[in-house]
């Protein structure tokens, strides 16, 4: 049918030009409208993209998909299905290695880990880890400061202790059936092993001269970093806002954290101090990742450290270390 037979068929059912004229408009409001579709854990420590909303300007719409895995937000986001994406740095790492287009453009916390062991255990020192079992998950930022960690103490993962592959959210359960005598893990759960009276916090696995306490950023799509990098630079500021707000409002950002979490508002503040949130990529950042890198090629988890300057893109935080006048702050929801 022609399109001018095809009009005249419609002008005859009102009803239907409504409806036609409905369509036309939601359809170009839609082609108007930005949308970020952005993917992080439900953590107190990566809840930054649900203070994004009223950033950027009411032309956005802000959609925050929680996820569990590191691995499946940077699977949603190499698919098309998110546009930016929280990761451990160490999945960062290991994505660059193998040449897959994922862009570093923001840090999003830092710290978060701690080694814990059983509560009357008599472990005071991480020398006394010696024959003793300790559980992890592989290939995350944890298991590398783990085997950072027993290295700097002069054990050998592969000789003096046992390693036990075992569930994040089953860590406290294995050390309170003495199926484990450590663990490395992230918040809240030492400090839920703590509260419970089922462990003690034995350290922090942080050194200075290596890792340090970068935990976790923010990736993008290499091809969106190309085709709209306004769109990320909007983003990243958008990121930076919620971050140090946050921070500036640390009660707030509690409570935030209790009623996305369903937590007890107790025990996220008793992990608070181990818990950072993050946006900038300082040449200490940089520094420590590429400690990282080196650190799991050593380990055996990367075949070759990636090419850091294809990696990460600092462009978008250095241009928003100087807060301009308009910077204001977003709403925590």
């Amino acid at each position: 049918m022609r399109p001018f037979r095809a009009w005249r068929h419609v002008r005859r059912r009102p009803g239907l030009v409504a409806a036609v004229c409905v369509l036309f408009l939601l359809t170009a409001v839609d082609a108007c409208a930005e949308t970020w579709r952005l993917g992080t854990w439900k953590t107190a420590q990566t809840l930054q993209p649900y203070a994004y909303a009223g950033a950027p300007g009411e032309d956005v719409e802000i959609r925050v998909f929680p996820f569990t895995n590191p691995a499946d937000q940077k699977a949603a986001l190499l698919a098309g299905s998110l546009d930016m994406a929280g990761t451990t740095l160490a999945l960062a790492i290991q994505a660059a290695a193998r040449g897959e287009p994922v862009v570093l453009v923001a840090s999003l916390c830092g710290k978060c880990s701690a080694l814990v062991v059983g509560r009357d255990s008599g472990i005071t020192m991480p020398e006394q880890l010696r024959g003793k079992r300790i559980a992890y998950v592989p290939g995350t930022m944890h298991e590398v400061l783990l085997r950072d960690l027993l290295r700097r103490h002069g054990l050998d993962a592969r000789r003096d202790v046992q390693l036990l592959r075992v569930d994040f959210f089953d860590m406290n359960t294995a050390l309170a059936r003495g199926d484990a005598d450590a663990y490395l893990s992230g918040e809240p759960l030492p400090a839920q092993a703590v509260r419970r009276g089922v462990g003690r916090i034995l350290a922090y696995p942080y050194f200075d001269d290596s890792i340090g306490t970068i935990n976790s950023g923010l990736l993008v799509h290499k091809e969106l970093v190309t085709r709209d990098p306004e769109r990320v630079r909007r983003m990243v500021a958008a990121h930076k806002r919620a971050t140090e707000q946050l921070c500036a409002e640390p009660q707030g950002w509690l409570d935030a954290a209790a009623r996305l979490t369903g937590l007890e508002r107790e025990l996220l503040e008793q992990a608070a101090s181990n818990m950072e949130l993050t946006w900038d990529m300082d040449t200490a950042f940089l520094r420590r990742l590429a400690a990282l890198g080196a650190r799991m090629k050593a380990l055996g988890l990367i075949a070759r450290e990636p090419d850091y300057a294809a990696l990460v893109d600092t462009r978008f935080v250095n241009a928003l270390r100087t807060p301009s006048a308009g910077d204001s702050a977003p709403e925590v929801r």
